[in-house]
C-alpha cells in the first residue's frame, strides 16, 4: 500500500522516516543524491542516519530527486529495524515527485508513458523503477509526503540537501543516458515552452539530443537563430522522430506543429550553413 499527501513534517515513531533530496550543479552539469533516515529509540529520541551516494555526470535536478527517493526507500527496506514497523514514511520537497507519482502509478502505464498532451514522459525508466521498488516492498506500507524545503523548521530536509550537494561534487558515475552536449550561443537560459508552436518555419541550432527509444522520438534542446523571429535567441526543447538526420551543433530550417505542450518538428526543410 502506498500514498502521497501534502503535509507538515510530523515524524512517525511507528515508521522509518526518510528525507531524500537531489541536487544538480551547472557548468558542467553534475547531479547528486542523498538522504537522511530518522527513527526513534525506546526513550523517544531521534536517531539520524545520513547517506550520500556518488553522483552522476549531467544529472538533472528532477532525475536526481527521483533517484534519491528510490535509493532512500531501498536503504529503508534493508534497515535493521524495518521488521519493528513494516512502514516507511518518505518526506520530499520535490514537487516533481509528489505531483507526478499518482500519474506514474495509475495513468501513464495506460497511455504508453505519454502525457495528456501526447508528449513522452521524461525519466520513465526511473518512474518504473520507483513503482517496482514500492510494489516489491509489500506488505510494507510506503507513504510519500511533500514538505517545504530549506525551512528552519525542517532540519532533516536541510541535512539531506547538504548530502545531495556533497554527492554532486563527487559525480563519478557516467550519465544515466547518452549525452552529446553543445553550449548555447544565446545568452538566454533554457525555458521550456518559451517558443510557441504556431506551425511556423524557423531556423534553429541544435544543442543536445535525448533519445527516447520506446517512443521512437528524440528530444532536442535548441536555440532559435531566425533573426526575424519573435523567439530569436530563445532556448527550448522540441521532439522529432528519431528517423530524421538531426545532429548536435548543426543548423536547420524546420517546420513545427501547433502544440506548444508537445512541441515537435514536423518537417526538416534543409540544413543551413554554419
Amino acid at each position: 500500500m502506498s500514498s502521497v499527501r501534502v503535509a507538515a513534517v510530523n515524524l512517525r515513531d511507528d515508521a522509518i522516516n526518510i528525507f531524500p533530496d537531489g541536487s544538480s550543479r551547472p557548468s558542467p552539469r553534475k547531479g547528486g543524491i542523498g538522504f537522511r533516515i530518522v527513527t526513534f529509540d525506546e526513550s523517544g529520541n531521534e536517531i539520524c542516519e545520513d547517506e550520500w551516494l556518488p553522483g552522476y555526470q549531467f544529472g538533472s535536478n528532477q532525475l536526481m530527486e527521483l533517484l534519491a527517493c528510490i535509493e532512500g526507500i531501498r536503504a529503508a527496506l534493508k534497515h535493521s529495524r524495518l521488521a519493528e514497523f513494516n512502514r516507511i514514511q518518505v518526506f520530499t520537497d520535490s514537487r516533481y515527485v509528489v505531483d507526478n507519482y499518482a500519474n506514474a502509478k495509475l495513468v501513464w502505464p495506460k497511455t504508453r508513458w505519454c502525457r495528456a498532451s501526447g508528449a513522452p514522459v521524461l525519466n520513465a525508466d526511473q518512474w518504473k523503477t520507483l513503482l517496482k521498488v514500492i510494489k516489491e516492498a509489500a506488505p510494507c506500507r510506503i507513504d510519500i509526503d511533500w514538505v517545504k524545503g530549506h525551512s528552519k523548521a525542517n532540519p532533516h530536509n536541510r541535512a539531506a540537501d547538504k548530502l545531495a550537494k556533497t554527492s554532486s561534487l563527487m559525480a563519478v558515475n557516467p550519465p544515466l543516458r547518452p549525452v552529446q552536449l553543445r553550449r548555447r550561443k544565446s545568452s538566454n537560459r533554457t525555458r521550456p515552452g518559451s517558443v510557441k508552436m504556431e506551425g511556423q518555419e524557423m531556423q534553429i541550432r541544435v544543442l543536445d539530443p535525448l533519445t527516447m527509444r520506446k517512443h521512437r522520438l528524440t528530444r532536442y534542446r535548441y536555440e532559435v537563430i531566425s533573426p526575424d523571429s519573435p523567439y530569436f535567441g530563445d532556448v527550448d526543447f522540441i521532439f522529432a522522430t528519431s528517423s530524421l538526420d538531426i545532429r548536435p551543433g548543426h543548423h536547420y530550417l524546420v517546420r513545427v506543429n501547433n502544440n506548444t505542450r508537445n512541441a515537435q518538428i514536423v518537417e526538416l526543410l534543409k540544413e543551413l550553413e554554419r
